[in-house]
């Protein structure tokens, strides 16, 4: 971390760096769940939700890529083993063995339910005491809580065809 920046921030550096790497991990999770889950995918709205997904698994991937940036910045590195990914994540990884849209919907649904509190955490923890961090969690938060709605509508549209 610059000089200046480790003068200003008022978050505890180990404690952020942690709970970054584990934000870290499970954005590799929810890319990879739902790049695979797009592929697999079989049933109702299919087309539509093989869409959805690979637009959400960019967003992940994005949003990967801003935790690595910042967690650079703040003089560490990103993990750097898929293994430790895993490890480290409190959102659990849901392998799409059941390709049926419905059951994809609802694991990604809980994924982004785990992905919406530890953003809301990260939020918490820096507002007024890390400006940059505290930037960055809230914009992910946003495309997170986004994800939620779009997962609930997917789960609505299901209703209809029972």
């Amino acid at each position: 971390m610059g000089e200046v920046a480790q003068k200003i921030s008022k978050v505890d550096k180990g404690e952020l760096i942690k709970i970054l790497q584990c934000a870290f991990a499970e954005e590799w999770l929810a890319y990879y769940q739902y790049w695979l889950g797009a592929k697999v995918a079989e049933g109702l709205e299919r087309p539509k939700v093989e869409a959805e997904f690979k637009e959400h698994a960019a967003e992940e991937l994005k949003h990967a890529d801003w935790l690595a940036d910042r967690i650079i910045q703040l003089g560490e590195t990103p993990l750097l083993d898929p293994e430790e990914w895993k490890k480290q994540a409190k959102c659990k990884y849901e392998a799409p063995s059941n390709p049926d849209t419905k059951v994809l919907v609802e694991q990604n649904l809980i994924a982004e339910r785990c992905a919406i509190a530890r953003y809301q955490q990260i939020c918490d923890m820096c507002q007024g005491k890390d400006y940059e961090t505290f930037r960055i969690s809230r914009k992910i938060l946003k495309e997170e809580l986004e994800h939620e709605q779009e997962m609930e509508d997917f789960q609505a549209d299901f209703g209809y065809y029972k």
